[in-house]
């Protein structure tokens, strides 16, 4: 297949994909440059449909779908962080005819082993990338090829360095379209444990916290999180306590310690959030006092089912600054309030959210501010 044939049915393919059940908007899309160059990298490197291909970090399943249609792969082997993603590549499939044809894992031996061909969008944070890297080297082909792609305002060489110290070459590649691939081979089969999660104790909480790498702020206290904390001993006491966007699992663990008789559910999109929360549960003895489930803003719980939703929400879909994931959250906890059940939220102030949330929920009281965040209380209707 020529090169141009390629970017034909790459053409083809991506006109058809969305991001739904994830936001959509007219400049959030379901593809990007990155996923166009891995895979017209990737057709150097496949010797027979038979190929053992793994996939990490498929966003809506562009690197999926495009390696199967495009690549002519037989059988894929996928992880995705994010609920909506793993949502999106299976409706996506469906609508392009390959369901059937891909297997969603966590990251470890059963999506690694044996592996040929590793394709990846690179992560964002470094310590998502040596989780991710330690993995390939551990389970895959030991003649196998990783080939990392990232938007080249995004990269750095500090991922240079992750890759470095478990393949014995890396070598960037040409940028085309504002990305770049590396091409990672030769891998160094590790001989120590897992390196994730990491765990730290924490002594302005008292409480150890653990993290996988693709958790946001790793073992360290968001700061936002930080003064939500401050008014913990004004937060009502619950039946039915829910940390939306629970990341770690820190705000989950401390309201679950100091509300003995609370059921605490964690709930995040993440994988690698939910990982790190059901470890920190764990590490705190509260593992049975926390049920950690990942899921898309609450989509499988049951309306009013929660008497207090706590909530320090993202500004960020990716790479793009975008009130819909915030909004979304709000929406959500509008339908798994019960009547006269409270929403605390701590946000950046200068996104305003007030007005949204006295619409979606209803009265709306300020609790706090400071020079960063407002901590607002919302009474649901």
């Amino acid at each position: 297949m020529t090169l141009t044939e390629l970017d034909a049915n790459l053409e083809t393919l991506f006109g058809t994909l969305r991001r739904f059940p994830d936001v959509e908007a007219e400049n959030l899309q379901a593809h990007d440059a990155t996923d166009r160059l891995l895979l017209e990298t990737a057709a150097g490197y496949i010797v027979d449909p038979e190929t053992r291909v793994a996939v990490i970090g498929d966003r809506y399943g562009a690197l999926t779908l495009g390696a199967l249609a495009a690549l002519g792969v037989g059988h894929v082997r996928v992880t995705q962080d994010l609920y909506v993603g793993r949502l999106a590549l299976q409706r996506n499939a469906v609508a392009s005819g390959l369901s059937g044809r891909f297997d969603q894992f966590e990251l470890g031996a059963g999506l690694l082993d044996g592996a040929e061909l590793v394709i990846m969008q690179l992560p964002k944070a470094l310590a998502e990338l040596e989780e991710i890297v330690d993995a390939v080297a551990r389970f895959a082909a030991p003649g196998a090829v990783l080939l990392a792609g990232g938007r080249v305002k995004h990269m750095s060489l500090g991922m240079n360095d992750v890759l470095e110290r478990s393949f014995e070459s890396v070598q960037p590649q040409l940028a085309q379209r504002k990305s770049r691939v590396l091409l990672a081979s030769g891998p160094k089969r590790p001989d120590t444990p897992e390196p994730f999660p990491v765990s730290e104790q924490n002594t302005e909480l008292g409480m150890t916290v653990c993290a996988h790498g693709g958790a946001f702020s790793g073992t360290k206290l968001d700061i936002g999180t930080r003064f939500l904390l401050g008014f913990l001993d004004r937060i009502p006491e619950a039946r039915h306590a829910v940390d939306l966007g629970c990341g770690t699992g820190i705000l989950a663990a401390m309201y679950a310690r100091s509300r003995p008789n609370a059921r605490v559910t964690a709930t995040d999109q993440s994988a690698a959030a939910v990982a790190s929360a059901t470890a920190t549960a764990a590490a705190n003895g509260l593992a049975e006092r926390i049920t950690v489930v990942q899921d898309d803003a609450m989509y499988t719980f049951e309306a009013g089912s929660a008497d207090l939703i706590l909530l320090n929400p993202p500004f960020h879909l990716g790479a793009s600054v975008h009130a819909g994931a915030a909004t979304k959250m709000f929406d959500a906890a509008a339908r798994v309030l019960a009547s006269g059940g409270e929403l605390w939220t701590v946000y950046n102030s200068h996104l305003q959210y007030r007005a949204a949330l006295e619409r979606l929920i209803g009265p709306t009281t300020e609790i706090g501010r400071n020079p960063k965040f407002t901590v607002t209380r919302s009474v649901k209707r």
